[in-house]
């Protein structure tokens, strides 16, 4: 049982959460991927997981062979600050390429979303160890919700079994770490709401070649 525990958390590591939830938002709504040709949505996604998988991995193994980490799986609320501070970086610069890149302005806003996760796991983490992977696939599930909310795609067997994968994950987090269930918990629902509400809102970040922003349309019928 510790072993499926050990697993699930390595899958569903939150390193992984941004990557998994844009792919599968591109998957099951066309539509954010009009204007990009299929070449061009692979070589968007490997360098997202360039900069939100690879970029942090690296960092948490220089910082581990430094001594300041003392092992990737980071214990220790005080050994997760610095890799949180440093991924917020490789975020940010992610979100800026793909502000380039012609995507529906609903995956930028999810991104930001999954940056102000982040933000707010690093300062909560300065005094309380909040689960940084219930965040993770917290966000999934807001972001995916948030997806079917504005374009009103049915997403009910994807969602439930996102559903069941975070009570899963949940459960091998307190099997495996030291979380309590409160700590799991708040980070589900601190991910869930820091997704959900910036795609539905219409939250974007300003593209630095155009001169206002851009709306995430909030209709049911094609791309604004």
């Amino acid at each position: 049982m510790r072993m499926f525990a050990k697993v699930l958390s390595v899958l569903l590591h939150p390193l992984f959460m941004p990557l998994y939830t844009v792919w599968l938002a591109l998957e099951v709504d066309p539509h954010l991927a009009y204007f990009l040709r299929a070449d061009g949505r692979w070589l968007m996604l490997a360098m997202l997981a360039l900069m939100t998988v690879a970029f942090p991995i690296t960092s948490a193994l220089l910082l581990q062979r430094s001594g300041l980490v003392g092992s990737l799986e980071m214990h220790t609320r005080q050994e997760r600050i610095a890799p949180y501070a440093m991924t917020l970086i490789y975020y940010g610069m992610a979100m800026y390429l793909m502000s380039r890149t012609p995507l529906h302005p609903a995956v930028l806003a999810l991104f930001i979303g999954a940056w102000s996760a982040l933000a707010l796991t690093t300062l909560i983490t300065l005094r309380w160890k909040i689960s940084a992977h219930m965040v993770g696939i917290g966000g999934a599930i807001g972001g995916l919700f948030a997806i079917s909310t504005i374009h009103a795609i049915p997403m009910f067997p994807l969602l439930a079994a996102s559903i069941v994968l975070a009570g899963l994950l949940g459960t091998a987090r307190l099997l495996t770490s030291d979380h309590t269930q409160g700590q799991v918990l708040a980070g589900a629902v601190l991910g869930a709401l820091c997704t959900y509400f910036p795609v539905v809102l219409g939250w974007t970040i300003r593209c630095p070649s155009e001169p206002g922003l851009l709306p995430v349309p909030r209709i049911t019928q094609g791309i604004a």
